[in-house]
């Protein structure tokens, strides 16, 4: 019987002769900075792009429940995009990505119980058969935040494999450093840049001490660049081991959000989910403290999902550099009054979370070099 891991390495050597890795140093340094960044992080006529495609895509909305479970919330939240998730995803493997910036932080990672709604809301489509659940860690091998958080059990029993991205195909894309404003490769996941597959970001709503906070699309963009097999934080990562999330931070305020910003085409959700039932505030993505909010936001639009979670944080929407420049760049409406909220009012269940103690160096990025 052919496998996930057949048909998915069939595929990844049909797409070798078009593969990232082709981009060579040489032809990157024959454009611009600016333009080496386009042609090689993203789709070459997308940066900066003013398409009609762009001016005028209409969000299909943004869910918002709230409630004691969240699993319910998840599965609630699904339910007004159920005929536009059955079209999109067809045959196509589902990724479902959580969030494990540490593998011993409970309060820092995607809970079990938010994976839980969300496959047992793809079982109610029909879907499961094409359902994987796939991270690449932060600071720890990937298994043991799975053993850490409860995530085996919720694998058995739905019957659905759980992989590290680490040990797994990667390719070789380029990010912004502002030290140097050079082109530094990173190597991402070839899963997640696939496009048969439908990536599903399933984060928890935290601020940040880097980008103000860590939503929808940063899930995937820090989580997509992989390690090698055996490195973590600390004495205990073995010898001769890196780790390429680093390197996507580009060194700064200003390269974060601007790399942020620039893989957003190319490593977006297709679905994205943000799990606020406990947020943390503070000197996130995992010295933060608990926000008791109860709230759930669920979209196929990914900005759509992050603008109406910035909202319910509480939280100044102009400082969050990288949202800001897709906004401005794509036309995507900013104005939480003009985006379709479906379940629950946004304006009933605002919570102002504390912004991490280093908030005024990250907003570097607003004023001139």
């Amino acid at each position: 019987m052919t496998t996930f891991n057949d048909i998915f390495y069939i595929n990844l050597q049909k797409q070798k002769k078009h593969d990232m890795s082709n981009f060579n140093r040489r032809k990157f340094l024959k454009t611009s900075i600016i333009g080496g960044v386009a042609a090689t992080c993203i789709r070459p006529s997308s940066l900066f792009a003013n398409t009609p495609a762009v001016q005028n895509a209409v969000s299909p909305g943004v869910a918002l429940t709230t409630g004691g479970n969240r699993a319910d919330m998840v599965f609630r939240a699904l339910e007004p995009f159920t005929d536009e998730i059955i079209r999109s995803t067809g045959n196509r493997r589902i990724v479902l990505k959580p969030n494990f910036v540490s593998t011993t932080t409970p309060l820092c990672a995607t809970h079990a119980d938010t994976m839980e709604g969300l496959l047992e809301f793809f079982k109610s489509i029909g879907k499961l058969q094409n359902v994987i659940i796939a991270e690449s860690a932060g600071g720890g091998p990937t298994p043991e935040g799975y053993d850490n958080y409860g995530f085996p059990a919720v694998s058995k029993k739905y019957g659905v494999k759980l992989y590290d991205l680490d040990e797994m195909p990667s390719q070789l894309i380029y990010v912004f450093d502002e030290k140097d404003f050079r082109p530094h490769p990173v190597r991402v996941s070839s899963l997640i840049l696939d496009p048969d597959t439908y990536v599903v970001s399933v984060a928890r709503m935290k601020t940040h001490d880097r980008s103000v906070v860590t939503l929808s699309l940063k899930n995937i963009v820090f989580g997509a660049p992989v390690k090698d097999p055996g490195y973590s934080w600390g004495p205990q990562s073995k010898k001769g081991t890196r780790s390429d999330k680093p390197t996507v931070h580009g060194s700064g305020f200003r390269g974060i959000n601007y790399n942020l910003y620039a893989l957003a085409d190319q490593l977006s959700p297709d679905l994205a989910i943000i799990d606020g039932f406990q947020g943390m505030e503070g000197n996130g993505p995992i010295d933060g403290t608990p926000v008791d909010h109860r709230v759930c936001v669920a979209s196929t639009d990914w900005f759509a999902a992050d603008r109406v979670a910035v909202e319910l944080m509480g939280l100044d929407f102009e400082k969050v550099g990288y949202l800001n420049f897709v906004a401005n760049t794509r036309h995507r409406e900013t104005d939480i009054n003009k985006i379709k909220v479906l379940g629950e009012s946004v304006h009933d269940h605002i919570k102002t979370y504390k912004l991490s103690d280093n908030i005024d160096d990250q907003l570097q990025w607003m004023k001139p070099v």
